[in-house]
């Protein structure tokens, strides 16, 4: 089934740039270089290789269920009541992790520029936002996401080469230091981005072409670099001990930047970065939510059903300490989303290969009816 306003494979992948892009660029480095250190792009690379195999799973998720809505095809499969019970427990997930880069965001706000502004006042600004984009359509956020994109790969690259001059390799060595032990326990933070992949199957119906297993190679292995970029500069200009105390080590690699003498504090270029990386990221993860919900382009509905509960989930994680928070994602939410999603893949592969069994057991049937009758 295809939607009249459909969405090229380019778009998808400059989306998973996007809103998967500035998890792996951001939220997973602090606690993958506090356990990893000095091998955590070792683990990226583990986690990279060891996450094709799985491609395999959503093209076959994609092929069965032949680009129809996903809701409509889990309805058709599994009934009403158990395809309502799967896509409420995928919007209340959603919405959780939609909620805490919210929140990771504005604490990183209160932290680094605003100290003084009240984070209530900037979370009701920040989720009227993107709420206002969620009401728009998937093709109002896609073309937002191609221009806020192009400045934010362009300010990355600068980043990255204006601070080749304070950057020492050397640092990266000794490989497998403490042996494979701390790279095993970091896979699961790469793993938990890479990971999200499966939520473009959640708007197949939207996408213009069957997207294949190197669409999803491609989009990983951009994600992989998204992820290997700032993680190695860290390790690079600031040592893997020092890298593994930072809170923001993406941010902090800003205030190294200098262009001769007289060109420094360029730190702010990295606050377009964060800021419109968020502002994609929630609104299309909730533009998501309001679809398997049935309500995309129903303006009140949204604010009601989805704006509010949000906002409502926001409010009590904004006002936890910072540490219970920071022990909260690193230890647990990144976590369960990696075991969320590959479980959901594995339950939708079994409904799709029960689908096709049932389907080639029909059709042998009538056959038989069809050659007795004859």
């Amino acid at each position: 089934m295809k939607s009249v306003g459909s969405i090229s494979i380019l778009h998808v992948v400059f989306l998973a740039m996007t809103v998967i892009g500035l998890k792996n660029h951001v939220t997973i480095m602090p606690p993958l270089l506090e356990v990893a250190k000095r091998d955590s792009w070792l683990s990226v690379i583990f986690t990279l290789l060891i996450m094709f195999p799985w491609l395999f799973l959503l093209v076959y998720i994609h092929r069965k269920s032949k680009q129809e809505p996903l809701k409509d095809w889990l309805k058709q499969k599994i009934g009403k009541v158990g395809s309502n019970i799967v896509i409420y427990t995928i919007v209340i997930f959603l919405i959780v992790i939609a909620a805490f880069t919210m929140i990771e965001t504005l604490q990183w706000i209160n932290t680094t520029f605003l100290p003084k502004t009240p984070k209530l006042i900037l979370l009701a600004i920040y989720v009227t936002l993107c709420i206002l984009l969620v009401t728009t359509s998937l093709q109002t956020i896609v073309i937002v996401n191609v221009f806020v994109l192009l400045a934010v790969v362009v300010f990355g690259f600068f980043v990255a080469f204006t601070n080749l001059q304070v950057k020492d390799h050397e640092l990266l060595r000794p490989f497998l230091e403490h042996g494979f032990q701390p790279i095993l326990s970091g896979l699961i933070y790469p793993a938990s981005g890479f990971s999200e992949l499966i939520i473009f199957l959640l708007i197949q119906h939207q996408i213009k072409d069957r997207l294949r297993w190197h669409h999803f190679a491609i989009m990983l292995v951009i994600l992989a670099g998204l992820t290997l970029g700032p993680l190695i500069g860290a390790i690079t200009e600031f040592g893997p001990a020092e890298a593994a105390k930072q809170r923001y080590p993406a941010y902090e690699e800003w205030g190294l930047v200098t262009i001769g003498r007289y060109v420094e504090h360029l730190d702010f270029l990295s606050i377009y970065q964060w800021l419109t990386g968020t502002f994609i990221r929630v609104g299309f993860i909730l533009y998501v939510v309001t679809d398997l919900l049935g309500m995309v382009g129903d303006h009140q509905r949204i604010w009601k059903m989805v704006a509010l509960p949000f906002f409502f989930i926001c409010l009590p994680l904004i006002l936890l300490n910072e540490h219970i928070f920071l022990e909260l994602k690193g230890n647990y939410i990144l976590t369960a989303t990696f075991i969320f999603f590959f479980l959901l893949s594995i339950f939708l592969m079994i409904v799709a290969f029960m689908s096709g069994k049932k389907a080639n057991k029909s059709k042998a049937d009538y056959q038989d009816t069809e050659s007795g009758d004859t």
